[in-house]
């Protein structure tokens, strides 16, 4: 038998495994006479109900059974995954004199897909004895770290309520069975768990890892608002596994007037559940161990910038490809807001094995000649390129916004970035957004370009399969060094996508490979390319596709002003589309 030890503080790097929020479910009960056993696991703290009555009497915010049991009422849940299981709270808020006055907890484990386990079963194991249990109060019991397990069964006696149940621990990481396969690496499912928060007033760091997009603001983080200049926050997460990262996901889903201003994050390779991070403006939450509040400070050159700091925009989620590749595998992530704010969840993505993407920081384009930018003319160089893989990513207003603009609307105006201005037009029959982009040319006087709208028709690019890869390969990219060059798909059917990719000029006028960008955009998403900036040709993804292009040309465009280099056969990059 374990023996259990009621503690006074709650759980702070554990998991919740019995969460509705992970997926957690009562799946049979004695009795709930009441009020249901499915209020046990709801996320949000109990509420008091009273002076409210149902047709069966008082209403409780939790799970209360009928008087006068001769033994004792029971609940099984079943967790939200397998996990090892380190401790209970036992919370009885607003049950003052029907409360359970004790309770037990057993726990099990049946593999997935085996018949559900009943009350009587002979495998149920006791991690809690039976254990006193006071009026409106919660009880928290730490237990030695258990076996997995899938099933938990609660019991109170006789009778009575208790407000919510949390099982907390560890769990089972779920990874893929292909080193080689890219997934979440801070996801919960995956072993994730937020070590440390700087702040988390209004929503506790924990939720950045839960599996879904939430239903409110209630199951994010958000900071308490700063006073202070220069303020920021942070939170630390512990990655499943130390491994190569490829791209983050962060979501301000439902954050709409309180998301950051901007973000960063870092990365570091550490054998410490907690890496020694910067100094707080103010010291954490008094619900964290001492071990973390006094957590030692660290230099910054100790963590690796993997994103540097970049807008966000309100509820939405925003793609961003990592940098710091070729640096090694990392254990943990650090992302810092500026200057607070709520964040709904951060998906950061890797895998175990390192591809030529995450290995490679040189430059893959050499040059073979000089390339001549006499007005009008149009120059094919072939170079060299080393083999590397891009992800193409969801294209977004933040990230694609430093080499260009997306022209799109919003079906939720209040997502739309909060430097455009949105106004009723058409006498209340449209949304209008102002000035997406602004036309730009640089030509000569004398050279009588003229701005106007052409049409491409698009054929579908050739998808290679790698595996369970569906991949581009980048053959040539081209720039314009007189005038910026607007797309815009002739139609609204959302599952038809294109890919865009693009790259900032080098010191050496070349394309940088360290910037290489790949986008996955809707046929409701316009994308505008900076004067000058490299780009591939238009490359459709799924079935022919009709753009209108808008851009300034030299006569009727037979002497355009572009600029092609072509890679040359053998290695070369390719665009991974997720």
């Amino acid at each position: 038998m374990s023996v259990a030890s009621q503690v006074t503080s709650p759980f702070t790097t554990e998991t919740e495994l019995s969460g509705v929020s992970l997926g957690g479910s009562v799946v049979s009960v004695s009795d709930q006479f009441f009020a249901e056993a499915s209020h046990l696991l709801l996320a949000e703290p109990a509420r008091s109900l009273k002076g409210q009555f149902g047709p069966n009497g008082a209403l409780f915010d939790g799970w209360e059974s009928r008087r006068h049991n001769p033994t004792y009422d029971w609940a099984i849940i079943k967790l939200g995954t397998t996990g090892t299981v380190r401790g209970f709270d036992i919370d009885t808020s607003h049950f003052n004199g029907n409360e359970a006055p004790a309770a037990s907890v057993q726990v099990l484990h049946i593999p997935e897909g085996d018949e559900l386990p009943t009350a009587n079963d002979a495998r149920w194991l006791q991690v809690l004895p039976r254990s006193p249990l006071g009026p409106s109060a919660r009880h928290f019991f730490t237990i030695p770290e258990t076996r997995p397990v899938t099933y938990v069964k609660l019991n109170m006696y006789p009778d009575g309520g208790i407000a919510r149940f949390r099982v907390y621990g560890n769990v089972v990481p779920i990874h893929p069975k292909s080193p080689d396969d890219t997934f979440d690496l801070a996801h919960v499912f995956a072993g994730g768990q937020v070590v440390f928060t700087s702040d988390q007033h209004f929503g506790v760091g924990s939720n950045l890892i839960l599996p879904g997009r939430g239903k409110d603001m209630g199951d994010g983080w958000e900071t308490k608002r700063s006073r202070q200049p220069g303020h920021k926050d942070w939170a630390i997460i512990k990655l499943g596994e130390a491994c190569y990262l490829s791209h983050v996901v962060v979501d301000t889903a439902h954050f709409k007037g309180n998301f950051p201003q901007t973000c960063e994050l870092h990365a570091i390779n550490s054998n410490s559940d907690i890496p020694p991070h910067p100094a707080s403006h103010s010291p954490p939450p008094t619900c964290y161990p001492s071990s973390e509040r006094e957590a030692p400070t660290t230099k910054e050159d100790e963590w690796t910038s993997i994103l540097p700091r970049v807008h966000l925009g309100p509820h939405r989620e925003h793609f961003f490809q990592l940098e710091g590749n070729g640096k090694g595998t990392f254990t943990h992530v650090r992302l810092t807001i500026f200057p607070d704010g709520g964040v709904k969840r951060v998906r950061v993505f890797g895998s175990k094995k390192a591809t030529s993407g995450q290995e490679l920081l040189i430059d893959s384009f050499e040059r073979a000649e000089t390339i001549d930018r006499t007005l009008g003319s149009m120059v094919t160089e072939e170079v060299n390129s080393s083999w590397r893989r891009i992800p193409a990513l969801p294209l977004t207003h933040e990230a694609f916004a430093p080499f260009g603009q997306v022209i799109q609307s919003y079906e939720d105006i209040t997502a739309a970035p909060p430097s455009l201005k949105v106004t009723p037009a058409n006498f209340g029959t449209a949304t209008k957004y102002h000035k997406l982009s602004l036309l730009e040319r640089s030509y000569p006087a004398e050279s009588g370009a003229t701005t106007g709208i052409s049409v491409y028709r698009c054929q579908p690019a050739k998808i290679e399969k790698s595996g369970t890869r569906r991949e581009v390969r980048l053959h040539a990219l081209e720039r314009h060094p007189y005038t910026n060059q607007a797309f815009l798909p002739m139609g609204h059917d959302k599952d038809k996508t294109y890919l865009v990719v693009v790259a900032k000029n080098g010191s050496d006028d070349r394309p940088d490979i360290g910037s290489l960008r790949a986008f996955v955009a809707r046929a409701d998403q316009g994308i505008v390319y900076n004067t000058s900036l490299w780009h591939q040709p238009m490359t459709v993804i799924d079935g022919p596709m009709d753009l209108a292009c808008v851009e300034t040309q030299i006569g009727d465009g037979d002497a355009a002003d572009c600029e092609v280099i072509e890679l040359r056969e053998g290695p070369s990059v390719k665009i991974e589309i997720l």
